[in-house]
């Protein structure tokens, strides 16, 4: 273990900590270690600042009022849409719909898109590594149209792209695929296959929930048909998120519910649309959150993802080390690439006791199946115990973990 404070030549970890409030408190007498950024990151003192100046200073409904305050608010929600386009290289702003999440995007897709064009005897491509949120959903749709849901599996933690193969068809008519494995870190290969399904006729869509804080998206380069990624994974507020799609696509999907924004004109015979994005957009949007999203979003670049992700490795090849030093450990998913996710089982313990000892700690880990079922069947397992690391961990965190598991299994052992 090491021994003294180590800064990353790259990255001023202690500087960007300072600027996250939520990491000065302590819990249970200890201060906190947090160790859950996979479930959801802490908040920069930027990003609260900036919900506290829009309700202070310019709260208001957007895009209808010609008053001062509603101009100010419509400005800033539609500055927050051209930053979500620029973070992930939309080809345009219209290609940029505010949602309530990645599951929301997800679900979008399904209720729109799909229901319009899968059909009875139709194929849909999903992962063993899936998030509940990217199958529930098209397992409905399945259910609902008579279509078939194949899923790719993986081995390890990497997914079988000869098995994937063999699965595309003619049938095939939707790829639906995770980019970061929340509860592994296993960074799948989706360019290639965007390609392959592509080839065989079918659409893509990405989940980015965990991908968009860890890697450079850039969805034009992807090739993907949609897109989905959730603000407070990337250091912005929970309730809102970026569906992307490729505008054609979008123009022709109906729209996802019915009510005010997402009107041109209204009469009790017939109602037409709005243009993108505003056409899945309907009622009073979460304002004040997507606004704020600009912020998280620009603080994110300020720092840079390079650095972010070469301090983010070092620490996730730092605790792996140490981890798997201490009998009885299991890491589970041994994918060649990962981002910095470490999650793992003890023999004869099971994780929930893990994590309240370590909470008793100080230390916040995340323990459970990580809305993964079939992933923890497909290893034999009801659940892991997961780390996950951020821009703001360090080194002598990593220690206070292992220090932690040490004491939980003497006393549990």
């Amino acid at each position: 273990m090491i021994q003294s404070n180590t800064i990353t030549k790259e990255l001023d970890v202690y500087a960007i900590r300072q600027q996250f409030p939520a990491l000065n408190r302590q819990v249970k007498g200890q201060p906190l270690v947090y160790f859950d950024n996979a479930a959801t990151t802490q908040k920069p003192q930027v990003v609260i600042d900036a919900l506290v100046d829009y309700y202070t200073n310019y709260n208001a409904n957007v895009h209808r009022g010609i008053h001062t305050l509603a101009e100010e608010a419509t400005a800033a929600f539609e500055a927050s849409r051209d930053a979500a386009r620029q973070f992930i290289n939309a080809a345009s702003r219209e290609e940029i719909i505010f949602t309530r999440g990645t599951t929301e995007g997800i679900n979008l897709v399904a209720f729109t898109w799909g229901r319009k064009n899968i059909k009875a005897g139709d194929e849909i491509i999903i992962t063993e590594m899936e998030h509940h949120s990217n199958i529930v959903p098209w397992q409905l749709l399945c259910e609902e149209k008579g279509a078939t849901l194949r899923v790719i599996p993986q081995l390890n933690g990497e997914l079988l792209l000869d098995e994937y193969k063999k699965l595309l068809s003619s049938r095939t008519k939707l790829v639906s695929v995770v980019h970061v494995s929340n509860a592994l870190g296993t960074v799948n290969p989706v360019e290639e296959i965007i390609k392959l399904a592509h080839q065989a006729g079918a659409l893509v869509m990405i989940d980015g929930a965990q991908s968009s804080v860890h890697l450079d998206i850039d969805v034009q380069a992807m090739d993907c048909d949609f897109f989905a990624f959730s603000s407070h994974k990337v250091y912005g507020p929970t309730g809102i998120g970026v569906l992307y799609g490729k505008k054609h696509i979008l123009e022709a999907m109906p729209p996802f519910q019915g009510g005010g924004e997402m009107i041109k004109e209204v009469s009790m015979l017939k109602t037409t649309f709005n243009d993108l994005p505003y056409k899945f957009e309907a009622g009073t949007p979460n304002i004040g959150d997507a606004v704020v999203l600009k912020a998280a979003l620009d603080y994110v670049s300020k720092v840079g993802k390079e650095k972010i992700r070469n301090h983010e490795k070092e620490l996730l090849a730092y605790a792996t080390e140490q981890v798997q030093q201490i009998p009885g450990i299991r890491i589970i998913g041994s994918a060649a690439e990962k981002v910095s996710v470490l999650s793992f089982v003890i023999d004869k313990v099971h994780p929930q006791d893990i994590g309240i000892l370590l909470d008793n700690r100080g230390i916040a880990v995340r323990t459970g199946h990580h809305c993964a079922q079939p992933l923890m069947f497909c290893f034999g397992i009801p659940g892991t115990i997961r780390a996950s690391f951020a821009m703001y961990n360090t080194k002598e965190e990593v220690d206070k973990l292992i220090v932690g598991l040490q004491k939980a299994l003497k006393m549990l052992l």
